[in-house]
Parts: structure tokens; sequence; C-alpha cells
């Protein structure tokens, strides 16, 4: 775990309540997520990784509270605090040769940054990405340059498959070795139900330290406790108790 400085570059509105962050600061970082410092709060807010580069790091983050409408205030060149290195992620290496990534809502934000390295080792990607509604897709054009195969499920029908991340698969029937998931809890679980074969779920918890001190995301698996910032937050799907 590391405590770096970053200078934010951009945050901007990208979808409904949805904001890119782009922070600027020292060296490519690794990890699942980062520990965010907001002016003002006590507890840091953790967000997956969406990018990274050698310079800078891209986060999607939706506003859903006091923490995170004021981080859509701050601006261009305001400093913040963030931890990097943090969690257990995604297995590439997992993947022969074609992967499935079934994202909701934010969930596309990490399945792109694993998309990327999926695409660097030469496999073929196929991504499956959920929202309510139109006015909620993100990255939807970014996976369309980057990947093999995408398809977009709404609710409301408004742009692609109307229904459930698990009637697109139905639709498409997309060929795969190892599948990646990410989203609402009752869509992981009912894509790992639905799914055959090996897979990861990357699991959400309120967290305190983020680091695995405070013990306060702790769940339970078919292996026993475990903390969702240190073990996680990618499981096995054989191991997730749902």
């Amino acid at each position: 775990m590391d405590k770096k400085t970053y200078t934010i570059t951009r945050n901007q509105l990208v979808a409904r309540d949805t904001y890119e962050l782009v922070l600027e600061g020292d060296g490519c970082i690794k990890g699942e997520f980062v520990h965010l410092d907001i002016p003002g709060y006590y507890l840091r807010r953790p967000f997956s990784l969406c990018d990274s580069s050698e310079n800078s790091i891209t986060l999607l983050y939706k506003t859903v509270g006091e923490g995170t409408r004021k981080l859509s205030t701050l601006t261009g060149g305001t400093e913040v605090s963030v931890l990097t290195g943090l969690g257990r992620g995604f297995n590439p290496d997992a993947c022969q040769a074609k992967a499935l990534l079934v994202a909701g809502g934010l969930g596309a934000a990490p399945l792109y940054y694993l998309a990327r390295e999926l695409k660097a080792q030469g496999k073929e990607v196929t991504a499956i990405l959920g929202f309510n509604k139109k006015d909620e897709i993100v990255l939807q054009k970014e996976y369309e340059v980057l990947c093999d195969h995408v398809a977009i499920a709404t609710l409301d029908g408004s742009v692609g498959t109307k229904g459930f991340v698990t009637d697109a698969i139905s639709a498409l029937k997309p060929p795969y070795d190892f599948f990646y998931t990410c989203g609402p809890m009752v869509m992981m679980k009912a894509v790992c139900s639905a799914l055959e074969g090996p897979g990861e779920a990357s699991l959400e918890e309120r967290m305190g330290c983020g680091a695995g001190f405070c013990y306060g995301c702790s769940i339970e698996t078919l292996r026993g406790p475990r903390r969702v910032c240190m073990d996680g937050p990618v499981f096995k799907k054989e191991d997730i108790q749902w």
C-alpha cells in the first residue's frame, strides 16, 4: 500500500449521476482499487480502477451520498490524497483464450481495466454491459473499440437487448473458457448461476480502512471469513456464499 498525492485534471459528468475522474500523479499504480480522501470527510472512499497509465489514473463514480456529491464539486488542479496498491484483482491468466466480461452499471469500470489486460495478452474478449436506461450507459464506445464483441442490455429496452444481462447472454451465446463479472450482487448471483465453467466476481462492501486492519468489510465465504478489501474484492465463483 502506498499513500500518494494526485492532482485532478478532469472531473466531468459522463452519464446520469455518473462522473469520470482523472487524477495525475507519480507513476502507474497497481491494485484493484484506490482509497480516496474527500476533503471534509473522515473516512476515505474506495473506487475501482477504470484505467491507469504512466502518470494518471481514471475512476468512474456515481453521486449516491454526501461524500460523492462533494467529490463531484472538486475542480481541476485540486490535490487529493490517494491510497494505492489495494485489493486482489481479477486474474487475466485464468483465461486461456476466450474471456466473457459481464458488467452491471459501474461494474463496467474495473472490467474495462481487465479487458485491456486480456487484449494485451492476445485473448478474445466479449463484453456484455447492463444498465437500467440509455442515459446511464458508460464506456460503450471504449469497449467497442477494444473488445471483439460487445452487447448492451437495458431494463427498459432503450438500447440493445431489453432485460437483464442474462437475457443478452442467452441471445448472444458467447463462447468463453472463463468469465468475469462485476456489478450489483443480485446480478452477479444470477450470472454465476447461469454460466457454466469457472469465473470470478468482484464483490462490494462498505470499507473503513481499506487495507485489512479494521475487518469492517468481512464476509462469509465457503472457505471461511474473508476481508473484501484485503482478500478480495475479487473472489472465485466457487468460493462465494451468496
